[in-house]
């Protein structure tokens, strides 16, 4: 599976180009999406049975919608926290 939309080379720009940031960030968002849905998974259950509760209320899945909101400046994170972060887990950098 590749991403085709949005480009990945677009979402790379909004994570410094750090391929690790942007797949934490995006599968972070994409749980708490997740989470969030699966508390209306009973309504959604009592109108038809579905196997994908995500996909049946929003019509796509969890890692496009989160990488969608990461493009549109929706997620994003502190850099300054992270930089404080990594130099914290790597002292001799």
């Amino acid at each position: 599976m590749s991403v085709i939309k949005p480009r990945i080379d677009d979402l790379l720009e909004k994570t410094d180009n750090n391929r690790f940031l942007l797949a934490s960030l995006a599968s972070k968002r994409a749980c708490d999406i997740n989470s969030m849905l699966r508390g209306q998974h009973s309504r959604v259950l009592a109108v038809q049975d579905v196997d994908d509760i995500t996909i049946a209320l929003s019509g796509a899945d969890t890692i496009s919608m989160a990488m969608d909101e990461i493009l549109d400046g929706d997620i994003s994170y502190d850099h300054e926290r992270y930089v404080s972060a990594l130099q914290h887990a790597n002292p001799e950098a």
